[in-house]
C-alpha cells in the first residue's frame, strides 16, 4: 500500500490537531488552508479503509457515531446551529485522500458558505433507476 497521510496521523508519524478519539475512530482538524469553517473536523476510521465500498458495517457504525459526537461538540462548544457532513467515495467522486473520511463542517446562520452542489450530473442511467436500485438493495442485483 502506498503511504496514507491519514494512517500516518493515526500512527503518530504525522502531526494533526486531534479533537476526538475512541478505539475505532479519530477526529482531527484539516490543515488551515483546507478548512471550510472554524471547527471543520475530519472523522476517519483508525483501520485503513479506502472508501465507503471498502468499509464493514462495524467500520460504518463506529464512524457515524464519531460523526455524531463531533457534530454535538460543534453545536454545543462552538454554537453552530447545524453541520454539513460531506464524503466522496470511489473513482470520479473527487475523493482526494483514499482513506474513508467524513468532513463535519459547522454552520451558522448567514455564514456565507455554500456546500450544496451548484450543478447537476449530465450522466443518464438507461432504464428505471429507482427500480434498479430497489432490486439491488433487495439483494437481487448481486454485488
Amino acid at each position: 500500500m502506498a503511504s496514507c497521510i491519514f494512517c500516518d496521523i493515526i500512527g503518530g508519524t504525522a502531526g494533526a490537531t486531534v479533537v476526538y478519539e475512541d478505539e475505532s475512530v479519530l477526529g482531527f482538524l484539516p490543515l488551515p488552508e483546507g478548512r471550510l469553517a472554524d471547527g471543520h473536523v475530519l472523522v476517519v476510521p483508525k483501520r485503513h479503509v479506502s472508501d465507503l465500498f471498502d468499509a464493514t458495517e462495524a467500520d460504518l457504525h463506529a464512524l457515524i457515531l464519531g460523526v455524531r459526537r463531533v457534530s454535538d461538540a460543534l453545536r454545543y462548544a462552538l454554537g453552530a446551529s447545524g453541520v454539513n457532513v460531506l464524503n466522496a467515495s470511489g473513482p470520479n467522486s473527487d475523493q482526494s485522500v483514499f482513506h474513508l473520511h467524513f468532513h463535519v463542517v459547522p454552520r451558522w446562520k448567514g455564514d456565507g458558505l455554500w456546500t450544496w452542489p451548484a450543478g447537476r450530473s449530465e450522466h443518464r442511467v438507461p432504464g428505471d433507476s429507482a427500480a434498479l436500485i430497489r432490486k439491488h438493495v433487495a439483494g437481487l442485483g448481486g454485488r
